[in-house]
């Protein structure tokens, strides 16, 4: 499993914040010169529901989280270092306890 980078090298950043569920999910996108993005946040503890249009792969780079992928019934928990894959045109529910979770989405 190859793991998250620990820098972003060779892109901009949209000053901008993404900033969903009254800021306890905060993050922003990295543009590389490819055109392709990514997006670098945090999650506060809670829980929430994404809908994704790309594939999405989530790279967890500080803290925990437990994740349900639609069409699976059963959660599973996901810590730094490790990553889970959403397609396109779907959703997922995740649910962070205790302190934030870090992660970093790259759009497949």
């Amino acid at each position: 499993m190859e793991s998250a980078p620990k820098q972003l090298d060779n892109v901009s950043v949209v000053c901008k914040a993404n900033i969903y569920f009254d800021g306890k999910v905060v993050s922003h996108t990295a543009l590389y010169p490819n055109g392709s993005k990514k997006t670098l946040g945090v999650i506060f503890p809670g829980s929430y529901h994404f809908n994704t249009d790309a594939p999405e792969r989530m790279d967890i780079v500080a803290g925990a989280c437990k994740v349900r992928v639609k069409g699976n019934s059963d959660w599973q928990r996901f810590e730094a270092g490790s990553y889970f894959d959403v397609p396109g045109k779907s959703a997922f529910e995740i649910a962070v306890e205790g302190g934030p979770a870090e992660y970093l989405c790259t759009y497949l």
